[in-house]
């Protein structure tokens, strides 16, 4: 195999320099002998997986600040607020992993290995909703194929279409019975090589996908909850990743805090959510994300404001803790999971108008996020049985839901898509300090890497505020 396009070369020096895969990545370079020309489709199947976790956080670790889990402790950080910033690594790291599993399933249909075309088809779909949510139309069609050196860019509506198409196609080679070649367990690091877990996958993404057009005439609950009861039944199903060359980089997140390195500090909006302010209740989640400030309470730092109660070093305010199993050195990157299925299946129930099914899938998903957690179950069951939450199937509403989930999906990238169809309308959710934008942020600008090497194509500039396909009506 061998790509001639820039995506592989480029994102492939900021892959080697940042040095967050356990595995070596496979193309055949006529300038670089040193990789490996024809590897192994369980070599592929380690580096994929891997880079789906990785590519996850990546987007994360800046759309987190969109939806004001993080703040920078720094005043005026560009990204909280809302500042044209470039994302030239992420974009890289997401186009040399799509080249990796373009390579995996033209290999596998070469071998007639369907279960690996069928998990390929997933990743290329999860991969594709991250570039066209956060950046919006950009080039896939003929990225990969060697043609040229600067590819046409593929609009936000036919990347959607492309990605559900995939997710279609999976499904279909995952189950055949007659794949030449099996999953390796070993180097399946998102279900251990379990065809039955990737099926499950495929249908959780194809909920979110289909449940993301709540905005769009075409939206159909009842396809939304098809997909849901063909996905998860428990949190042991949930896609998720734990494989790493030295610790999650979350967790290397809250190593730099203590460095003094500072990144990743809790926004006002999350700890408030949490902390009783906003909703005079507190959630017992709080214990399990963070850590208490010196003063023994949680504080959070307002996005575009930055550290305001001391010099950034005394932890007056709270951030990401090595203490949380979301973000512990062997925590894993969740990638999608069961709890954020109830919740997918409560929203499209409640808008069916079967509120009995929707508010059961309400309390399991806060259930399920809970244990996950490790919050004990007593306070969990008091937190359920608060008249504040545990409302009736007759009080729940689209708030309550939204309110839950927002939780659920903490530094997880599709917290954004959620924040931009429920239009940011979070109980006390404000516009950071000093924004650059008169209104919420609904896109990033393409990175300079690539408006410097394929301008021709990119799309003209549009205002960060302006809603994506699937956004508007």
């Amino acid at each position: 195999m061998k790509f001639h396009t820039r995506y592989t070369t480029f994102a492939l020096a900021v892959l080697l320099l940042g040095g967050t895969s356990g595995c070596q990545d496979y193309f055949k370079l006529d300038t670089n002998p040193s990789l490996i020309s024809n590897p192994p489709l369980s070599a592929l199947l380690s580096t994929t997986t891997q880079k789906t976790a990785f590519s996850s956080q990546r987007v994360a670790n800046f759309t987190s600040y969109f939806v004001q889990y993080l703040a920078n402790p720094t005043a005026g950080g560009s990204t909280d607020t809302y500042q044209v910033t470039d994302y030239t690594a992420t974009w890289d790291y997401v186009y040399f992993a799509l080249a990796d599993l373009r390579d995996m399933k033209l290999q596998a249909q070469e071998q007639g290995a369907s279960e690996y075309v069928g998990v390929a088809d997933v990743m290329l779909a999860y991969h594709l909703n991250l570039i066209a949510d956060t950046f919006g139309a950009a080039p896939f069609s003929n990225a990969f194929d060697g043609t040229t050196l600067t590819p046409t860019y593929d609009s936000e509506e036919t990347l959607y279409t492309t990605a559900l198409s995939l997710l279609n196609e999976s499904l279909t080679e995952l189950a055949k019975t007659d794949s030449r070649i099996k999953l390796v367990a070993a180097n399946d690091l998102i279900h251990k090589g379990s065809t039955a877990a990737w099926i499950k996958t495929a249908h959780a993404l194809r909920a979110r996908m289909l449940n993301k057009i709540s905005k769009k005439s075409s939206y159909d609950p009842a396809a939304v909850l098809d997909a849901v009861s063909k996905s998860y039944s428990s949190n042991a199903d949930d896609a998720q990743m734990a494989s790493f060359q030295l610790r999650n980089p979350w967790a290397q997140v809250a190593r730099n805090n203590a460095n003094l390195l500072l990144d990743g500090w809790l926004s006002t909006q999350l700890v408030n959510h949490l902390n009783g302010t906003t909703y005079s209740i507190v959630d017992p989640r709080i214990e399990k994300i963070t850590d208490r400030t010196v003063n023994n309470t949680y504080v959070g730092t307002r996005n575009g404001q930055g550290n305001v109660g001391g010099n950034n070093t005394t932890k007056d305010e709270v951030y990401i803790s090595l203490n949380s199993p979301l973000s512990g050195d062997a925590s894993p990157l969740l990638i999608v999971t069961y709890s954020e299925m109830k919740f997918v299946e409560a929203e499209a129930a409640l808008r069916a108008g079967d509120r009995a099914r929707a508010y059961a899938a309400y309390l399991a998903g806060i259930r399920a996020n809970m244990d996950k957690l490790g919050v004990a179950a007593a306070a969990r069951d008091a937190y359920l049985s608060n008249p504040a939450v545990g409302v009736g199937a007759n009080g729940l509403t689209l708030e309550l839901i939204f309110k839950e989930k927002y939780v659920t999906t903490y530094l997880n990238p599709e917290a954004w898509n959620d924040a931009r169809r429920y239009d940011y309308r979070y109980k006390g959710f404000t516009l950071p300090l000093n924004a650059a934008l008169p209104t919420f942020i609904r896109r990033v600008a393409y990175p300079n890497g690539e408006t410097s090497k394929n301008g021709v194509n990119v799309p003209d500039d549009v205002p960060l505020s302006t809603p994506l396909w699937w956004d508007k009506p």
